[in-house]
């Protein structure tokens, strides 16, 4: 497995470098991963640390994926580090806290360009590599992509066009051998939902609107994204794997009269 997985230091991120290589030394094969993150923090260090022991071969790249010609610099990286490319996993996302009538331009741009841009950028740069290989990319999207997110505003309609995107580079690309499918996880504890974990009440806020009674682990959406990449999803293309314990089916459960543990608010 040659796969190259964008905001990877952490959460979704670092849960699925771990899975892949852990299926790829599981089946014999050789792992060749490359990270890249915003800038260099303890817990790039510390994942690659943790892939090298694995018995993995893997490399850090930081840079700006708000940087039009950094997408190409980091698939250029990988493809040359792993001698080709099988998969990449497009997983690095930015976001803005505001309304939409208060929103600085700048920001809601830095948004677009992270999350939907540079996925356009990263597939285009990957191309030949994946098309050699035969590979495939997965574009880690939101259900934000598909129920609006009040105050993120530019994070909810990245996510939405992110989900037409996979389906236009799947149906492009699909001649040339490369599967592009999504995963849209629900509400996940990844670093920047940390808080969960010394707020007991916060928590049990959270899990209490899940028809599953909790939020995801990051090895969950890992576990769907490495079986999109894997060869069990061989005829599998242009799909948005919703994985959100059935939250997104669950509006019903808040209207008047519902008896839905998902009320059942402390």
């Amino acid at each position: 497995m040659r796969v190259l997985v964008t905001g990877g230091s952490y959460g979704i991120g670092g849960a699925t470098c771990l899975r892949l290589a852990r299926d790829a030394l599981a089946k014999g094969e050789p792992a060749k991963i490359v990270v890249s993150a915003t800038g260099v923090r303890p817990d790039l260090a510390e994942l690659i640390a943790e892939l090298t022991a694995l018995g993995a071969d893997a490399k850090a790249v930081t840079g700006d994926l708000a940087d039009r010609d950094f997408p190409k610099r980091l698939v250029d990286e990988a493809v040359g580090f792993c001698g080709g490319l099988d998969a990449l996993v497009s997983n690095a996302g930015a976001r803005y806290k505001g309304s939409l009538l208060d929103m600085p331009v700048e920001e809601w741009d830095r948004v677009y360009a992270v999350n939907t841009r540079a996925t356009w950028l990263l597939g285009k740069a990957a191309h030949a590599a994946l098309k050699a290989s035969r590979g495939a990319i997965v574009v880690v999207t939101s259900i934000a992509g598909k129920y609006p997110l009040a105050n993120y505003g530019p994070y909810s309609t990245t996510k939405a066009a992110l989900i037409m995107l996979v389906e236009q580079m799947a149906n492009e690309w699909a001649g040339d051998g490369i599967r592009v499918n999504g995963v849209a996880p629900g509400s996940t504890l990844t670093r920047e939902k940390s808080q969960m974990k010394v707020d007991p009440k916060l928590s049990a806020m959270r899990a209490a609107v899940v028809p599953m009674g909790r939020v995801s682990d990051p090895s969950e959406q890992a576990g769907a994204i490495a079986f999109l990449l894997s060869k069990d999803a061989s005829y599998i293309s242009g799909h948005n794997l919703v994985v959100d314990g059935a939250f997104g089916q669950s509006v019903m459960a808040f209207s008047a009269g519902s008896h839905s543990n998902a009320l059942k608010i402390p």
